[in-house]
């Protein structure tokens, strides 16, 4: 059976994906999402051959029959990829169990890609910025006489030279330019702020927040906000390289990429419906992508962030972990590895969510997950002390209904998704303050100057806080925690 917290942002995300028949997986744990009953191949020669060797194996694939393999979508798009059906997705399956007939048609192809030497065909996964193994993610109203963490720089915005940040998110709030930082800002509304009740939808606020955090650190930057995943933060692997490509399309290629989502998968190659995308933007020389490192509290791989240590790839993908509240240690939900490049604050930053025009009434979701802290000795953002009561002294779930609380200010928020904003914008910083144009460049001075580290899982790692950040104290466990 799937891990309670997966099951849980499972069920979360097969609501916000309601058209979408969702699988967990891989076989035997729960390490990301994917589409039921499909199967992804680079179009062209590729994908004629899955199709001919699936039909050619499928009286030894439970759950699939000749008849049944065929194109699921056009044969050719942006991103060199198309769908092929190899299940039936109306059959359904028992809820977080894996695609029986998707993970016989991955066995079917090996013999083939072993001769190949190249992968072929993979899942479909969910790319998203919700899947986290520490759901204390949900945004809490900041205290009002809390102000913005990181604290907005004196740097003046000089549009002449000023550094542009693609942000690829959720979209803007309606009123996000009523906060004063994001004067500057431009980009795609949310698709839907609110549900049918009146109450903030989760993860709506998601790109503002992160805008709010660029613009903080570096005020001398034009930042496009897109909502390519949507109001839900949760898009198919599928659709995404597309979605990219209409994203840089819109602006042309920025200096700065800014993406707070992706996913494991399983494998050590990256994910095929974004290789299209990731081989462009190695050509852009003047546009870096920095990208979260995950929140899975894992060592696996996480894409697209994980390109950093792919060879080609580690001067063009910037990946980012997170640190705990106090900078000195990685936060407990953030990935880690060698692969995770550079950390920031990334636990209960303090920024803009709706902007300030009209307060905004949210159903708040309480953690009832038993334990977060994954071997580190301190409490997690699941025990944010705004939350304590909810989870015992001994970490054990206590029934709570939701909260209904109110933004009408700033809000306080955790997850490698602030962390990678917070990195990008002092990469931005770094090119204002030193009149650098190339990014890339700007990138290997910022961490070649750097002195600052932090403790991740015993391990010594390069750390880079803001100036303007300050640390937030951390709560001390209980002696039976």
């Amino acid at each position: 059976m799937a891990p309670q917290r997966f099951q849980e942002q499972f069920d979360q995300v097969r609501r916000a994906m309601p058209d979408v028949p969702l699988a967990m997986g891989p076989d035997d744990s729960a390490e990301f999402f994917y589409e039921q009953g499909v199967v992804l191949a680079r179009d062209g020669e590729d994908a004629r051959i899955v199709e001919d060797t699936l039909r050619a194996r499928s009286a030894d694939i439970p759950g699939l029959t000749a008849d049944s393999v065929r194109r699921a979508g056009p044969e050719t798009n942006r991103s060199g990829i198309t769908r092929i059906q190899v299940g039936d997705p109306a059959a359904g399956i028992r809820s977080g169990s894996g695609d029986r007939a998707v993970a016989g048609a991955l066995r079917a192809m090996r013999e083939v890609e072993g001769r190949a030497e190249r992968r072929l065909v993979s899942r479909n996964h969910v790319v998203t910025i919700a899947v986290n193994a520490c759901p204390g993610d949900e945004p809490v109203p900041a205290q009002p006489t809390v102000t913005a963490n990181p604290t907005p720089s004196e740097t003046a915005y000089v549009p002449e030279t000023a550094v542009g940040v693609l942000v690829i998110d959720t979209g803007l709030m309606h009123d996000y330019r009523s906060y004063p930082p994001l004067a500057h800002v431009q980009g795609d509304g949310a698709v839907a702020e609110t549900d049918d009740q009146g109450f903030l939808k989760q993860y709506v606020g998601h790109g503002t927040f992160i805008a709010g955090l660029v613009a903080a650190v570096a005020p001398n930057t034009d930042i496009t906000v897109r909502g390519t995943l949507g109001d839900v933060g949760a898009i198919l692997e599928s659709e995404f390289g597309d979605k990219l490509f209409e994203a840089v399309d819109q602006d042309g290629w920025p200096d700065l990429i800014s993406l707070s989502a992706g996913t494991s998968n399983g494998s050590a190659d990256g994910l095929l419906g974004l290789e299209r995308f990731m081989e462009e933007l190695r050509d852009q020389p003047r546009t870096l992508l920095i990208a979260a490192a995950g929140n899975n509290a894992s060592a696996t791989p996480f894409w697209p962030a994980a390109y950093a240590d792919v060879p080609g790839y580690e001067d063009v993908v910037l990946s980012v972990g997170a640190l705990r509240g106090d900078g000195e240690f990685g936060a407990c939900f953030s990935n880690h590895g060698s692969w995770v490049k550079i950390y920031a604050p990334g636990e209960r930053l303090t920024s803009s969510l709706t902007g300030f025009d009209t307060p905004v009434p949210y159903l708040y979701q309480h953690s009832t997950y038993d334990a977060c802290r994954h071997g580190f000795a301190y409490v997690c953002t699941c025990r944010h002390p705004q939350h304590i009561g909810v989870l015992s002294e001994e970490q054990q779930p206590t029934p709570a209904k939701p909260e209904q609380v109110m933004f009408e200010g700033l809000a306080q928020w955790s997850g490698t998704s602030f962390a990678t904003p917070v990195t990008a914008a002092m990469i931005a910083a770094h090119m204002t303050a030193h009149k650098e144009s190339d990014p890339r460049a700007a990138r290997r001075q910022l961490l070649s100057a750097n002195r600052d580290h932090a403790e991740v899982r015993g391990a010594v790692v390069p750390a880079l806080r803001p100036p303007t950040w300050s640390p937030v104290p951390v709560a001390t466990p209980s002696a039976t925690a």
